[in-house]
């Protein structure tokens, strides 16, 4: 292995993450701030080239985060990180073995998500129905629209920014978003939805349209594509009138959707493809999700419990 310095292995590594990997800009900087942060540690302990990278090394790195108090979550996301970094630059001849894929990943509390219960839910949404009814306005059509299809879809916020009118299957009664790391999927979002979105674009987009707004399936009040502020404002609006939930945003949408998929019987490989997972293992959290709301129904209902 040739000599090469760490600061021109992480200008490749960078490249390999935009490029070949197609990763959002902030997925980008986080790689890439591990990588900085432990080129740091490498450097006090004399490290220079990368191809005396050790496992110890790496061990060190982490170590020394834990004593300062870094979060489990933090350390556990960090070993992921440089690991993916050992993996390429093993494959790319920088470092004679991965010395990366033996190293532990720190054990995290993993946080259950919060989730709606179907009541509130359809309480929820039957809210937003009935304030189409009392405003006929354009904007009371789209977030109607918007909150129907996060709950149904369990799309990401982004996903749902970036959709276009061509991409609404109506025939199927499904959408067409475009994922993390530019990959594209198809979700079926159901009769409540499609209600809800054929009604806005029936009757509330052309109000809202204007010459920038292209083929934006949802516009702001200025006729732009809708941004992921706004519709956080409008789920955060729709559900605060909820007890218990007033604090939830979009992503509890998405933790709901697939809670109740779950629940209902859909299998797990199902939700994984609708949530556009990329691992099973983390679709596999809403199965303790259902696992914990079914013993907390159990304690409160059951007469032996």
């Amino acid at each position: 292995m040739s000599s090469v310095g760490f600061s021109e292995v992480a200008a490749s590594f960078e490249r390999h993450l935009r490029t070949e990997r197609n990763l959002a800009s902030h997925s980008v900087r986080a790689y890439m701030g591990d990588l900085e942060s432990l080129t740091s540690h490498l450097n006090l302990l004399g490290v220079e080239s990368i191809s005396d990278l050790q496992l110890s090394h790496l061990r060190s790195w982490l170590a020394n985060m834990q004593v300062k108090g870094g979060a489990r979550t933090s350390l556990a996301r960090r070993a992921v990180s440089i690991r993916l970094f050992t993996k390429w630059a093993h494959k790319n001849h920088f470092i004679a073995t991965d010395v990366g894929v033996s190293l532990a990943t720190p054990k995290s509390h993993r946080t259950l998500p919060e989730v709606l219960d179907v009541a509130s839910a359809t309480l929820a949404m039957d809210a937003l129905a009935q304030r189409v009814g009392e405003e006929e306005s354009p904007i009371a059509l789209r977030d109607c629209a918007m909150v129907e299809i996060l709950y149904a879809s369990g799309a990401r916020v982004a996903e749902l920014c970036g959709l276009d009118i061509a991409d609404i299957d109506y025939e199927r009664q499904t959408i067409r978003v475009l994922g993390k790391g530019n990959k594209e999927r198809t979700i079926p979002i159901g009769n409540p939805a499609m209600r809800a979105l054929k009604e806005w674009l029936k009757n509330g987009r052309a109000a809202l349209q204007k010459s920038e707004s292209g083929s934006a399936l949802f516009l702001g009040a200025r006729g732009k594509r809708i941004d992921q502020r706004t519709v956080r404002t409008v789920v955060y609006n729709a559900l605060s009138a909820l007890e218990g939930f007033e604090r939830m945003g979009p992503h509890a949408l998405r933790h709901s959707a697939a809670t109740h998929l779950l629940e209902g019987g859909a299998d797990l490989r199902t939700v994984q493809e609708i949530l556009g997972h990329a691992s099973l293992a983390t679709t596999q959290i809403y199965t303790h999700v259902s696992t914990a709301r079914l013993q907390s129904a159990f304690q409160q209902a059951h007469p032996r419990a």
